[in-house]
């Protein structure tokens, strides 16, 4: 399917109870949103984010629109979003095109798109991963996480990165902002400790399943 993706994080200070409570109650009216074709409302990890601890300051939003259109229309006047805005003490919102995107999430790939993307972006780039892990590998991941997180903190050209997810421990997710597709492509394919984390993902086969999407960065805009 073609699309329009977002990635919204939102930050609280004194309201986070009520970010809670959001996670069990705000997915049962996306169903209700006009030209919402998929979407997810996440925790976050603390600290660089990949970590078991959970971040209660920072929730994350992910939709997959028909058009930009119909996004723009919810983020400027659903009730939903003016909650968000009277509690949260910034918002930064990504807007996604889609290159490639391969694997499945519920089973499905909400990121496929019907065209090739022939044109290289020459500007930043959104990289998201998803995975749902096996029960039986979940020590020998989050083992492996410390390595993962390091390997992205000392990568050249990455300008933000954050674990997200649905479910603790078992469903985990991450965002990543990188310079242009360049870096992207080198701590993929030349950096060691990234290569090592790859291979032993399929050694151990980690994942019940996975996802792997690249999007061209559009606007990163911060609502304070």
């Amino acid at each position: 399917m073609e699309n329009y993706t977002t990635v919204t994080l939102f930050h609280f200070k004194s309201n986070k109870f009520w970010a809670l409570k959001q996670m069990g109650i705000v997915p049962y009216s996306f169903n209700e949103v006009q030209g919402l074709l998929f979407a997810k409302l996440m925790g976050t990890g603390a600290g660089s984010g990949f970590s078991l601890a959970p971040d209660f300051s920072t929730y994350a939003f992910l939709g997959v629109w028909e058009n930009q259109q119909v996004a723009s229309v919810f983020f400027e006047k659903s009730s939903l979003m003016k909650k968000y805005k009277k509690k949260a003490i910034k918002i930064r919102t990504l807007s996604l095109k889609p290159i490639q995107s391969h694997g499945k999430w519920d089973g499905i790939n909400p990121f496929e798109t019907k065209t090739k993307n022939k044109e290289i972006p020459k500007g930043k780039i959104a990289i998201i991963t998803r995975a749902t892990l096996r029960w039986n590998r979940l020590l020998s991941f989050w083992a492996a996480v410390p390595r993962a997180s390091k390997a992205i903190e000392q990568a050249v050209g990455v300008h933000f990165y954050k674990g997200i997810g649905e479910l603790p421990f078992i469903q985990q997710a991450t965002i990543s902002i990188w310079d242009n597709i360049e870096a992207v492509q080198n701590f993929a394919y030349k950096e060691k400790a990234h290569s090592d984390i790859v291979n032993d993902t399929r050694k151990k086969k980690w994942y019940k399943e996975d996802l792997f999407s690249r999007f061209e960065l559009l606007e990163d805009f911060i609502h304070e």
